[in-house]
């Protein structure tokens, strides 16, 4: 027997939840194949899928079809009528039949050569049938694997449907859907905005990096051309690339795409709509306490790169397929104690710079610029952060900076430093009276304490050197002391930040000494009790 691919078929295998069957592979099924099926035309359309199977003589056999049937024949009331027989592929061809399927005999002892001409013309699969088959053996078969499949099709989608919307209902997070969808699928899923940035991927970390790492090529490829259903991503759904919109109300947002999808095509298309329909839904509900996709995407990739659990290298096409340019790029890693994501992600946008934006776990703002090589990163930078303390009205508002890194690898220690520096000043940086910029030069003893801030000795001597204002209402005195020694011992600076007389700071720097058993005008003391203060801060941040 003769296939497309010129290898001749084998007996038919194929996962049990596959919702149709194509002609080839119903040309592959045991009963099938006893009867040495050759095609003769249309040899290129074999992965059409067959939606029924028909036993029909009647040559206007194509108005009673609705289309993806195979047509079984024999031919017997089209011997002798040339153009009865090519009308009759033409009216299968219309009714967008899937094959017809000829079984060789009395009315046709060789193929017929007008109805292969004319299958050929219109590319519909003529199958030949060399010996005797009965066709209800064929129609038993196909039929019973079709209703099973399609049962099956329906299970596997009502199982997806069920585990998704149990997680969305558990308020579980965007990456715990995507996990389930990868599982189901056994492929990488992406999901990405409309400008194919990725905003999220699961599956096999090897796998979904192999796909990242040529997304900017897949990018670049066409996306399908039939918005609003599933179409092909980087390559064709028959390579497994297959893709659902994300939106709702009339609008798009994003869209989910299977990377490799390796099962059949319709089982593909069903996970995808049904992950679609998960993720539109978590987003109406407010999954991930409103925290944007584009957020969540720059946060995981920030704070993977500020713990170091995963290598720097490693998470180089992640940023890339998120949209941050990385070659040949100038990096500054920045923290902003307090920082608002989103406001910063807007003010990036408004001064014209590239970076990403995100908040956290400690409760600060991490942002990486992404400058090109020629950019002066110092000026670019204080730029930023004298527009944003001038939009937040405060004088406290600071923007921690590492130097710039011009290697993607040392792009992890410059966060951790920005951050180290951020942290040393998050309390006091009104107080300070700090520059817009600050680094690690500027923070001195205050950021070595916060280095030492775990270690028991200075845990120990921290309690002991402020033991008599750590309860009580010894606690309103530990504010005054703080900002009176983070002053420089400045009494008009304290009592003004303190909105109190001079006199009675005094009488409060009166009990603060008495309590502590300090002189605060004695240097060493006040020195002293102002390590012990800056330790006890650290501890308690």
């Amino acid at each position: 027997m003769t296939a497309a691919a010129g290898r001749p078929l084998t007996s038919f295998e194929t996962d049990a939840t596959e919702p149709a069957l194509t002609v080839r592979q119903v040309l592959a099924l045991e009963r099938v194949l006893a009867g040495e099926p050759e095609v003769v035309a249309g040899a290129g359309h074999l992965d059409r899928p067959v939606r029924w199977v028909h036993v029909a003589e009647a040559a206007d056999v194509g108005v009673m079809l609705t289309g993806g049937e195979m047509v079984l024949t024999t031919g017997v009331l089209l011997a002798g009528d040339e153009d009865k027989q090519a009308e009759y592929i033409r009216s299968l061809h219309r009714a967008e039949a899937a094959a017809v399927v000829l079984g060789l005999g009395r009315a046709f002892p060789t193929p017929p050569e007008v109805m292969r001409r004319a299958a050929e013309r219109c590319g519909l699969p003529l199958v030949v049938l060399h010996r005797p088959f009965p066709f209800a053996e064929l129609t038993e078969e196909v039929q019973s694997r079709l209703v099973r499949r399609k049962f099956a099709a329906v299970s596997l989608s009502e199982s997806v449907r069920t585990a998704l919307t149990a997680l969305i209902t558990a308020g579980a997070p965007l990456q715990a859907l995507l996990d389930e969808i990868a599982q189901h699928s056994a492929c990488p899923v992406v999901v990405t905005n409309l400008a194919h940035r990725v905003l999220a991927t699961a599956g096999e970390r090897s796998a979904v990096d192999d796909v990242l790492r040529d997304w900017e090529r897949i990018a670049r490829q066409a996306w399908g051309h039939h918005p609003g259903r599933s179409g092909t991503g980087g390559g064709s759904e028959g390579d497994g690339w297959i893709r659902a919109e994300l939106g709702g109300r009339g609008e798009r947002w994003g869209r989910i795409v299977l990377c490799g999808h390796r099962g059949d095509t319709a089982t593909g298309r069903l996970l995808a709509d049904r992950a679609a329909e998960a993720l539109v839904l978590h987003r109406m509900l407010g999954g991930n306490a409103g925290c944007t996709w584009e957020e969540q995407s720059a946060q995981g990739l920030l704070t993977d790169l500020v713990s170091g659990v995963v290598a720097a290298r490693q998470l180089l096409p992640r940023a890339r397929a998120a949209g941050l340019p990385v070659n040949r790029r100038t990096f500054v890693p920045l923290v902003v104690p307090g920082g608002d994501p989103a406001e910063l992600d807007r003010l990036l946008r408004l001064l014209g710079l590239t970076g990403l934006a995100a908040e956290l776990a400690e409760g600060a703002t991490a942002v990486l610029l992404s400058l090109a090589r020629d950019q002066d990163a110092d000026a670019l930078t204080a730029h930023f952060a004298a527009r944003l303390r001038a939009e937040s009205g405060a004088h406290g508002t600071v923007v921690a900076a590492a130097d710039a890194r011009t290697a993607w690898d040392e792009v992890p220690a410059g966060l951790r430093e920005a951050r180290h520096v951020a942290e040393a000043v998050a309390d006091s940086a009104a107080a300070l009276d700090l520059p817009a910029v600050v680094r690690l030069k500027d923070v001195h003893l205050r950021g070595l304490i916060r280095l030492l801030r775990d270690d028991p000795h200075v845990q120990s001597f921290a309690e002991r050197e402020l033991d008599g204002l750590l309860c009580g209402a010894g606690q309103d005195l530990l504010d005054v002391l703080r900002t009176y020694l983070a002053t420089g011992r400045n009494k008009s600076r304290t009592a003004q930040l303190h909105h109190v007389s001079r006199p009675a700071l005094y009488r409060r720097l009166e009990a603060i000494q008495t309590r502590l058993g300090v002189d605060l005008d004695d240097f060493e003391q006040a020195a002293s009790v102002h390590i012990a203060l800056l330790a006890h801060d650290a501890q308690h941040q």
